[in-house]
């Protein structure tokens, strides 16, 4: 069985407070979007469980692996027999676009499907809350206002389809922890669910990413790379999470690819 994890962006992006539990709350709104990995999942008929991938590099311990995760994470509640997992990378790793939740949110649907198990939507997602904070995001694939640690939704009727979205992703990780470590936490401005409902081209001047002014200054590439979206057209560019993806958002469909050569690119 075949599924295609699709990535997200974040139109804006507030840290708000830091709770007790270390965990920080915030407020953006996801925005799914098309680009996507491929993730293939078969029943091991020789009864041994295999990982493979391939496109990207994944670094890290492949046990960490969320779609490794969340079979285990099944196996504790269900009889599942052994399978073999492909996961196609497409979707930068570690550049705010969520593809490791996607791919996470996916094997569980994918599971339910092989098994049969009957859960609904809403038992996948309950699920894959316990997987990381944005997979269960990808259950229902619709934008959203997320607060909380960003595990908490509500629907928000946001609608990009008449625009071309670009993302531009440099060869340059930012490390989330440090990222939120470096960020002041403020619960004052306006909120997220109000201005995304101001016109595209107003919120260059009101909708914000905390994370952007911490980033930029040890990352100096990605803002140009932001700015050079503006001086493209777009009406509207940002930073994607904690970065380091930047998306523009255009009213125009001719957009001069070459100026980000040593980028990777995807264009909606």
């Amino acid at each position: 069985m075949l599924l295609f994890p699709n990535s997200k962006i974040n139109l804006g992006l507030n840290v708000l407070e830091k709770r007790h539990d270390g965990f920080h709350n915030i407020e953006t709104i996801f925005y799914p979007v098309g680009l996507s990995d491929a993730l293939e999942i078969i029943i091991a008929n020789d009864g041994k469980f295999e990982f493979n991938h391939t496109g990207l590099s994944i670094e890290g311990n492949t046990e960490d692996n969320l779609c490794i995760k969340a079979y285990r994470l099944l196996t504790e509640d269900f009889k599942l027999a052994q399978v073999k997992i492909h996961l196609h990378k497409v979707i930068p790793i570690g550049a705010g676009l969520g593809g490791g939740s996607s791919d996470g949110a996916s094997t569980i649907k994918l599971l339910n499907q092989l098994f049969s198990l009957g859960l609904s939507n809403s038992g996948i997602t309950e699920y894959s809350r316990k997987l990381g904070s944005d997979c269960a995001f990808f259950i229902e694939n619709k934008p959203v206002f997320a607060f909380g640690k960003g595990d908490h939704f509500e629907p928000i009727r946001v609608d990009l389809s008449t625009f071309t979205i670009l993302i531009v992703v440099p060869a340059i990780h930012v490390n989330t922890a440090e990222a939120y470590s470096m960020v002041m936490p403020s619960k004052t401005g306006r909120s997220l669910k109000d201005i995304v409902f101001l016109p595209a081209h107003q919120w260059r001047d009101h909708l914000q990413n905390d994370f952007e002014s911490s980033v930029f200054l040890h990352h100096p590439q990605i803002l140009q790379i932001k700015q050079q979206l503006y001086d493209q057209g777009a009406v509207y560019a940002s930073m994607s999470g904690s970065g380091s993806a930047v998306y523009g958002i255009f009213e125009k469909k001719k957009i001069p690819l070459g100026l980000f050569s040593d980028c990777f690119v995807w264009l909606q």
